[in-house]
């Protein structure tokens, strides 16, 4: 089992330091950190806790100039390490990054208070106390407090007991098959080609997996992949791993890049969410001004709108839509980030609630609800439900999910419409796929040769007028005008079989039999062969019906044409 966590506090609080001295990295990776003693960039560490249990650590920078870059190390994390120096005590950022935290919804912690050493006793104990009382109402509030300096490693080794808990306490990411990385880091590695790295959501992949790279679509393989410095052959979620890829160059992958498995994401340009604007903000916020939005480790511009309102004040929590320039693969329930570019400030954040809004955004009431998804489209095919949703429902008409109000619509409308077809029925074969499904729901309905009637309902064509006048004239039949039956009535005795055409001739069923049984015994005594005339005069018909009713058994296999005469077909009757 492993972990990952990110640092978080304001800058020069000693969290590089930190990583460090828990996991014998330097997180710091650039030499203009090392030059300037600041952290511009993710840093990355990783160890072994005292349990066994395997620890990334994403170090983020804690100056404001950098907040862009921090946001790209916590969007994908389990729990945070917040780090706050005694010798300074709270700091700006450390209420940015507090809040920011509870924006993206970590809600698993555990406080490092740092360089104890240089403040004498009193000065420590009066930073925790502060510390206390501003996490008091926070995911942090009551999370244990463990005092530190790496100069003399002090509170080390309780810190990493402490993080053993933390991970005890923290719920593993769930497996939903899914898998999505969110990329924080793309390189060229020696002999390797193209690796890229994030922290893995969703579900597992597999050296020699297909994926796609989003936004640009890129399709690339997995050749190999790392954690905790391991080659691994596959990998679950919540883990650190560093993915290398083929076809694809290392100058085309960019921070805030995805991969996904292709097809089984929705993705959308477009999405309505919750947003909870700060307390600590001085203005009200509204449509005006420039927008960024940050999304696992994705930064970009978007324009708002706010469903209902106006504007939302410091502290509200409203609803908004917001719109990308390009499509990511994203599920209700994400968290985001929302800056004001502008002001360069944080404004606030939220939760994603629909990642396809069909209604305009005046009428829109987005929420978390599946029933709400389908209520607005009526009819939802269960895999589109789940690549909107994220969850499973199944099917209550055919392949798809309907609301109850428009099946019970389309139930109404359809009984309606077989009674009034009467007894004659409702042509299936007219009726759109979705209405073919809710019919066959109705338990009042039957369907029966492509014709749908109520219950109890005599079938019609079981003893139809124009059958019975075909069968009292077998071998000269009369024309369905004579017998005052419409052409829709014939093509359905046709299509039941009751009523047989012929080169434009119609003739019962039973008068086929007859005819065939009629030429067996002709063809008994002359096994030669019998003549058109033979037949019509046997029959007792005219020409104009001999030759289709003869046509018909030829092709039927009953008899067989030689010339001018007919011989026995391998379906010819016994005698």
């Amino acid at each position: 089992m492993s972990i990952t966590i990110s640092t978080a506090g304001h800058v020069d609080h000693g969290k590089s330091s930190l990583v460090e001295a828990l996991t014998g990295i330097d997180p710091d990776r650039f030499a203009e950190e090392k030059a300037r003693g600041l952290t511009i960039d993710l840093g990355f560490g990783s160890a072994q806790l005292p349990s066994g249990r395997s620890m990334s650590i994403i170090d983020v920078p804690g100056h404001e100039r950098f907040i862009r870059n921090m946001l790209a190390g916590v969007g994908a994390v389990d729990a945070c390490l917040f780090v706050v120096a005694a010798s300074e005590g709270w700091m700006p950022q450390s209420e940015e990054h507090l809040r920011i935290l509870e924006l993206l919804g970590v809600s698993h912690g555990l406080i490092a208070l740092t360089k104890v050493g240089l403040c004498d006793p009193d000065i420590a104990e009066l930073a925790r106390l502060e510390v206390e009382e501003r996490v008091e109402g926070t995911f942090l509030a009551g999370a244990p407090v463990v005092e530190t300096d790496v100069v003399d490693g002090l509170g080390l080794d309780e810190l990493r007991a402490g993080l053993d808990d933390l991970a005890d306490r923290t719920p593993a990411v769930a497996d939903h098959r899914q898998p999505r990385l969110w990329v924080d880091r793309a390189f060229a590695a020696r002999g390797a080609g193209t690796v890229v790295t994030g922290t893995l959501g969703g579900g597992q992949i597999r050296v020699d997996d297909e994926l796609e790279l989003r936004p640009s679509g890129a399709a690339v393989r997995v050749r190999a992949l790392q954690s905790h410095h391991s080659h691994r052959t596959k990998i679950g979620p919540g883990n650190r791993v560093a993915v290398n890829l083929s076809g694809i160059g290392h100058q085309e992958v960019v921070r805030g890049d995805v991969l996904v498995r292709a097809g089984q994401w929705h993705l959308t340009n477009r999405f309505d969410a919750s947003l909870t604007v700060l307390s600590t903000l001085d203005h009200d916020v509204s449509r005006r001004g420039a927008h960024a939005v940050y999304v696992g480790a994705c930064e970009l511009p978007a324009r708002m709108r706010i469903l209902g309102l106006e504007s939302l004040s410091p502290g509200e929590t409203g609803l908004v839509r917001l719109h990308l320039p390009h499509r990511l693969p994203l599920l209700p329930g994400d968290r985001f980030v929302l800056r004001e570019s502008g002001r360069a400030e944080t404004i606030g954040g939220g939760t994603v609630l629909d990642v396809d809004p069909v209604l305009p955004a005046s009428k829109a009431s987005p929420d978390l609800s599946v029933d709400r998804v389908v209520a607005e489209r009526g009819w939802v095919e269960v895999e589109r439900l789940a690549l909107l949703t994220g969850q499973q429902r199944a099917p209550n008409a055919g392949r798809w999910v309907v609301s109850p109000a428009v099946l019970t619509d389309t139930r109404a409308r359809l009984r309606e419409a077989v009674h009034d077809a009467g007894p004659l029925g409702l042509d299936v074969a007219g009726l759109s796929e979705r209405d073919r499904v809710v019919l066959s729901l109705l338990e009042d309905v039957v369907v029966e040769g492509g014709r749908a009637r109520l219950v109890g309902l005599a079938d019609p064509f079981e003893n139809h007028r124009y059958t019975a006048a075909l069968q009292a004239a077998p071998f000269t039949p009369p024309d369905p005008e004579t017998v005052g039956v419409n052409r829709s009535e014939v093509r359905e005795l046709v299509k039941r079989g009751f009523v047989v055409e012929q080169d434009g001739v119609f003739f019962a069923a039973s008068a086929l039999d007859a005819a065939g049984s009629v030429l067996a015994e002709m063809l008994a005594i002359q096994p030669g062969g019998v003549t058109v005339a033979e037949v019509r005069e046997r029959l007792r018909t005219t020409r104009k019906y001999a030759l289709p009713l003869l046509a018909w058994l030829d092709s039927n296999g009953v008899t067989r044409r030689r010339e001018d005469v007919r011989i026995a077909g391998p379906r010819l009757p016994s005698v």
